[in-house]
């Protein structure tokens, strides 16, 4: 764990890094809402009663890929033994076949016979196989190409060049998949997810004269996320006029962000917002509202292409409603040191209360009134630095 490390202080609460959860919110949170998405950004769905489960096999790499790692090296290593077991079983075939295993043969058929019968020298299909054991170890030696000497195909039987040829195939076969899938396994997008990270609370506050939703996002790699997207989405149970009953309803909402649209730049950690206005699933939502109970969830989706290796990633958290801090504002946390960008993590999910009227968007907006009571945040002074210039020349009197 990077808090344990002290690579990051402990007071910063990674969305992925688990963290001690005192007693009596382990009691709250079996009251609470269930997460559609978790904080790691894992789904929180369980698929029953699937009842098509060849579709998976029509797939067979992504599926190799999806199992778990105990699962995977299994697989590898009975492939490899299997095939190692069945061409096996065939060599010791052809020899039997051949009567390489025959000792009477051998026996009538001696090297010293051989050598003064000349032509009539028994010759065996492979060399040096007298049982089961040396047929098994000769089909490791083929299929994976280690050639200690001792045994070796003849060009006596057609049939063992036939089987000589099939049975490199089929290993250079099960290496590219097997070895395919253990890659993809260890170059995960995931796992490049692992470093992109959200502020453990989201919080509402006043900007620019208007409630926003506001939440923060970072990357802790100097590789950067290239074509980086994010986005949001509520989500809620929902009725229809007909009486239809949707569990869980996935509604966009529409994002700003310093950049401008939906693209980022994350060089640093930015602060994502959301204007909370008459087409925002969150005009009705007022301080009364963010409590355990509520049925509410904002799902946050952030995806790009990793810059070193080019792969899609997507990194994703949740936000429940108690999770959603009123009248509260992040930190800064970028400063200017030494003619370079500082950016301080220790701070990266804290807030500060701010002056925010108790109030839906909808009440804010139909009385404009509110505002005026509203008691200002005095402006930060911003600390100007004194700079001494040297002079680029001198002045003297001239001599008289």
């Amino acid at each position: 764990m990077l808090s344990r490390k002290g690579i990051i202080p402990e007071e910063y609460v990674l969305t992925r890094l688990a963290e001690d959860v005192p007693d009596h919110a382990r009691y709250r949170a079996r009251e609470r809402r269930a997460r559609f998405v978790g904080k790691n950004g894992a789904c929180n769905v369980a698929h029953k009663n699937i009842r098509e489960q060849g579709r998976f096999l029509q797939d067979v790499f992504t599926t190799l890929v999806d199992l778990k790692w105990p699962h995977t090296l299994l697989i590898f290593t009975m492939s490899f033994l299997c095939s190692w077991l069945l061409f096996g079983m065939v060599w010791w075939l052809i020899a039997f076949a051949h009567g390489d295993l025959d000792h009477s043969t051998r026996l009538q058929r001696s090297p010293g016979e051989g050598a003064a019968g000349g032509s009539d020298s028994f010759v065996p299909c492979v060399t040096s196989i007298h049982s089961f054991t040396s047929a098994f170890l000769f089909s490791i030696e083929v299929q994976v190409t280690i050639g200690f000497g001792g045994r070796m195909v003849t060009e006596e039987c057609p049939a063992a060049i036939l089987v000589l040829i099939v049975q490199n195939i089929v290993g250079l076969v099960i290496n590219a998949i097997m070895l395919g899938c253990i890659f993809m396994k260890t170059s995960q997008a995931h796992r490049r997810a692992e470093t992109l990270i959200f502020s453990k609370h989201a919080v509402i506050a006043l900007r620019e004269g208007k409630l926003c939703f506001m939440l923060r996002v970072g990357d802790l790699r100097k590789s950067m996320i290239i074509s980086a997207t994010i986005r949001m989405q509520v989500v809620k149970k929902t009725a229809s006029l007909e009486g239809e009953v949707v569990p869980l309803n996935q509604i966009d909402i529409q994002m700003e962000n310093p950049v401008g649209g939906n693209s980022i730049f994350l060089v640093s950690p930015l602060i994502i917002y959301h204007v909370i206005d008459k087409n925002s699933p969150l005009y009705d939502i007022s301080p009364l509202n963010l409590h355990h109970h509520e049925d509410l969830e904002i799902i946050v989706i952030l995806e790009g292409v990793v810059e070193t290796t080019g792969i899609t990633t997507q990194a994703r958290t949740s936000y429940l409603a108690d999770e959603i801090l009123w009248g509260q504002r992040f930190v800064p946390i970028v400063a200017e040191e030494d003619g370079r960008y500082s950016v301080d993590y220790s701070k990266f999910g804290n807030t500060v209360k701010v002056p925010t009227p108790s109030c839906t968007a909808r009440q804010l907006e139909e009385d404009k009134s509110i505002m005026d009571t509203m008691p200002l945040s005095p402006k930060g002074t911003i600390r100007k630095r004194s700079v001494k210039l040297k002079p680029k020349f001198t002045i003297s009197d001239e001599p008289s």
